[in-house]
This record gives C-alpha cells, sequence and structure tokens, in this order.
C-alpha cells in the first residue's frame, strides 16, 4: 500500500480497532488479531495493524507497571553525589 493511499482517518480507525480487540482478548496474539481485524482494512495493512497492537501493548504495560514520579525527600538522584535530603551521604554495606 502506498502511502497517499492512505486515508487520514484509516490510523485512528486501526487504533479503536485494535483496542476493542485486545480487550476483548487480553491473552490474544498478533497473529489472531490479524486474522479478526485485516478483513476490514487495505489488504498490506497487516504491518500497521501489528506495529499499532505493540504500541498499545507497550502503552498499556506502562500504565499497569509505571512506577509514581521519583520526587520527594525520599528521591536520591545520581545527580546529589549520592547523598539525600532525608538520609544524608551514603552508606557502604559491609
Amino acid at each position: 500500500m502506498r502511502f497517499r493511499e492512505d486515508k487520514p482517518g484509516d490510523l485512528d480507525r486501526a487504533r479503536a480497532a485494535v483496542a476493542e480487540w485486545r480487550e476483548q482478548n487480553p491473552a490474544g496474539s498478533r497473529e489472531q488479531m490479524l486474522t479478526a481485524l485485516s478483513a476490514g482494512f487495505h489488504r498490506d495493512y497487516g504491518p500497521v495493524l501489528g506495529a499499532v497492537l505493540s504500541v498499545h501493548d507497550r502503552d498499556h504495560a506502562r500504565q499497569i507497571t509505571a512506577h509514581p514520579a521519583a520526587t520527594g525527600p525520599d528521591h536520591q538522584s545520581a545527580h546529589d553525589g549520592g547523598q539525600s535530603e532525608r538520609t544524608g551521604p551514603a552508606q557502604e554495606m559491609t
């Protein structure tokens, strides 16, 4: 499929379709998604659908596993010389 044949809404439609499919098939494989959704898109759109699934899964995994922002007095930066405002100099374990 050539880029100029791509319609402006195709990518948005692919994102919505993949998100809905993933919600209904949380353990589904890429091949299962392609089988289920490919008929609704241009015949050469398979790689795009696969990429959309990868991005969706990556972003969803970040939502599940994301740690709170490391800020505040407990945060120790690599740039603060090993000292935290709360704990003082880093202690070496022996």
